[in-house]
């Protein structure tokens, strides 16, 4: 058996794996609380449903145009007007298969081997690997609990070099709910004029799970409309992980760039998910009024459990719905025999004996945390939460 080089190079993503392990033990029979995935537990809007019913029933079975329907593109530009003040034209804009798709399109389309991409840490774990795949080189800038998990803006800058081809980052953050502030986004657009040929992907996939303020849309800054590809889809805010649509809004030079490139890959986004898109971006962002209140409430029920936890150590992000708490008090300790030799023996170890389910931060480009999406029912979080403190409180030093 001879795999290529690519498929050998790069790792499953971290989230993807636990998912996969936690489906295995919960198909043995065991009680498993998974707070890997990133995945709303609410329903989707019942406008959503209603509209993928009436699209089932209607003539919207054959190949859609690559780029997505022009009237779904017009809407997804008069959402970006209405609620990000972005100037789009739908040829600007195209439709994917998920937004993990719409960032692969702009990575591929923009860099490769020679190339640089800067990605402040902690990233969501497909960035660095899409990048790799590309074959242009990851370039990691780090940051801290103590920072909020924000990577200063002269930090990043010191990272640039003539072979930066692009930047990439997400606010509110996948995985640490840091959100960038005006300040913050107006020194990195400055450290981005003064290079030529730096371009940024802008992933706002939880640009409607911001507890406070409004969400800031990196386009829209002076000068940056021309040199950013804004990523954004429907799995977070309207809980349609499973209807796989993304889409991105970039020069139109580039948008052409990436339906290039989809055209080769899948050739359209389904038909029906489409429609779907049409009635969720022409819907009042209002009816998401309940969605991040939920999302406000669960953040600081796990925020006053993980204060519960000894050793462990959090900010208080203001934004999507993961914590990343710091765990270096467990490292090194042993459990039931073991020793908890990094983060990913502790996920390892809280699995197999505590029935719950987190992501190493290493995996996110933060190495001594862990990931806990808190997108799941409140009193599943506060069991789960019980189960750490009750795992933690049996730990024996090393």
């Amino acid at each position: 058996m001879h795999l290529s080089s690519l498929v050998r190079s790069i790792d499953e993503p971290a989230t993807l794996s636990m998912a996969r392990r936690c489906r295995e033990l919960r198909a043995e029979g065991h009680d498993i609380i998974d707070l890997s995935l990133g995945e709303p537990d609410q329903d989707p809007p019942t406008f959503a449903i209603e509209a993928a019913a009436a699209a089932v029933r209607g003539d919207w079975n054959k190949y859609p145009p690559v780029n997505g329907y022009a009237d779904v593109r017009a809407a997804v530009a008069m959402k970006l007007k209405r609620d990000n003040g972005l100037d789009y034209a739908p040829e600007q804009i195209v439709i994917s298969t998920g937004a993990k798709q719409s960032v692969m399109n702009a990575v591929l389309s923009l860099v490769g081997p020679g190339d640089e991409v800067v990605i402040p840490a902690p990233y969501w774990v497909t960035y660095k690997e899409q990048v790799r795949m590309a074959g242009a080189r990851p370039v990691i800038v780090s940051s801290s609990l103590e920072e909020d998990f924000k990577a200063p803006i002269s930090r990043i800058t010191a990272a640039i070099t003539p072979k930066t081809r692009l930047i990439i980052f997400s606010s509110p953050c996948n995985p640490s709910g840091s959100v960038l502030d005006r300040d913050e986004l107006d020194e990195l657009a400055r450290a981005v004029a003064a290079h030529d040929d730096l371009y940024v992907l802008s992933d706002e996939i939880y640009e409607h799970i911001v507890f406070g303020g409004r969400h800031i849309s990196f386009a829209g800054l002076p000068g940056m409309m021309e040199r950013t590809i804004t990523v954004n889809g429907l799995s977070k805010a309207f809980a349609l992980t499973g209807w796989r649509v993304g889409y991105a809004a970039a020069p139109e030079w580039i948008a052409k760039a990436c339906a290039k490139l989809q055209g080769q890959f899948t050739s359209g986004a389904n038909t029906i998910a489409q429609r779907v898109t049409k009635a969720c971006m022409e819907a009042d962002p209002a009816v998401l009024t309940g969605m991040r209140s939920d999302f406000l409430r669960r953040r600081d029920l796990v925020l006053e459990g993980i204060d519960a936890i000894d050793g462990w150590r959090c900010n208080r992000p203001d934004g999507a719905f993961y914590v990343l708490p710091d765990v270096t008090a467990w490292i090194g300790a042993r459990a039931g025999g073991r020793q908890l030799k990094d983060t990913g023996a502790l996920c390892d170890a809280l699995l197999e004996d505590a029935g719950v389910s987190l992501v190493d931060g290493a995996a996110f480009g933060a190495p001594g945390c862990v990931r806990l999406s808190y997108a799941t029912a409140d009193d599943k979080l506060r069991v789960a939460l019980e189960r750490i403190r009750t795992f933690g409180a049996g730990l024996e030093p090393s």
